[in-house]
């Protein structure tokens, strides 16, 4: 037989590569946790995705002493999954989370969400995140949203890491046969990938030597030759960093934000190696658009980010969100 949690969360971080779940008492405690593969509703479905969830939920209850049973194990359900990306998309997930009977309610986003309220003390602000991809959201206390559609180069999107990667490999193929100017991106790749040129990277891929996946090798190498001094390989992290400060900014206008205290959380792989090359001209370039935004790299996970929305839905006080964010703070370091 189940149990309910009173005022519990029930809280999903669910990405391209994985899927983070946590359970969570109305007074923030987290009670069980539970990580699984990445969440692809375009290419299953959404009703089949969700059913592939629903062994972590189990893992989860069972660390609290829980399992699923007749009745919802927490009030709020908060869900923040990659790949919900329009309000059709959202609908028809929710529509699959209320069937399972998991919670009493339920709350859908974009998983973007969870990174910007991992980042701020209120459900106020920008966030960008760049991994493989880019996508960017802002919320205010009110209710109102911005977002994206985020879909790729069809729908205005440059940047993250497979773009990065992509431009590198171009930038340095061009300077190998002439028709761009010198980089060294030439040899750098080819150093990385253990060959001895870069067309020789090439055809390893071109013929399977070397797995496709490992092209977004390129963009950390990228930066690489970018804190050298490289001018080609500076002008594609310059790009990057525009991009960045266009998205936060078109949300910051849309959120009237532009003129006041606010906080532009960045997250994704690419944002929180923390190059100095990108953080640097992201934070010159945003403060030239909007002065009094404050540029932050998220140090939590953004499940807690899903948490703590799924609390502001439940009405948990600021004791509630500390202490979930204790649990999963980072370790000092040493």
């Amino acid at each position: 037989m189940g149990a309910l949690v009173p005022g519990g969360v029930l809280a999903f971080d669910a990405g391209n590569s994985k899927t983070d779940v946590a359970l969570v008492a109305a007074d923030g405690t987290v009670l069980g946790t539970a990580r699984g593969g990445g969440f692809e509703p375009q290419k299953i479905g959404p009703a089949a995705a969700v059913d592939e969830l629903e062994p972590l939920v189990r893992a989860a209850a069972a660390a609290a002493g829980l399992r699923l049973g007749d009745v919802p194990l927490v009030q709020q359900l908060s869900a923040c999954l990659a790949n919900a990306d329009l309000p059709i998309e959202v609908d028809q997930l929710t529509a699959v989370f209320e069937e399972r009977g998991w919670a009493e309610s339920v709350y859908v986003a974009n998983d973007t969400f969870a990174l910007l309220r991992s980042g701020v003390d209120e459900p106020r602000g920008v966030a960008v995140v760049c991994g493989a991809g880019i996508n960017c959201s802002g919320m205010l206390p009110d209710g109102r949203t911005a977002r994206f559609t985020a879909l790729g180069k069809v729908t205005g999107d440059w940047g993250g890491g497979a773009q990065l990667a992509e431009e590198a490999f171009w930038s340095a193929s061009r300077a190998e046969d002439g028709r761009g100017p010198a980089t060294a991106l030439v040899t750098a790749l080819s150093r990385h990938y253990g060959k001895p040129s870069l067309n020789a990277v090439i055809e390893a891929f071109h013929f399977g030597e070397l797995s496709p996946d490992r092209q977004l090798e390129a963009a950390p190498v990228l930066f690489q030759v970018a804190a050298a001094g490289d001018t080609v390989a500076l002008g594609i992290v310059q790009r990057q960093a525009e991009e960045i400060v266009a998205m936060a900014f078109s949300a910051l206008r849309r959120l009237d934000l532009l003129a006041e205290p606010v906080t532009v959380v960045l997250g994704g792989g690419v944002l929180t190696a923390r190059h100095p090359v990108l953080l640097d001209r992201v934070a010159r370039l945003l403060s030239d658009v909007a002065p009094k935004a404050l540029p932050r790299v998220v140090d939590v996970p953004p499940v807690v980010g899903a948490a703590l929305l799924g609390l502001d839905h439940t009405a948990a006080g600021a004791a509630a969100q500390e202490r979930l964010r204790a649990a999963f703070a980072p370790p000092p370091a040493a």
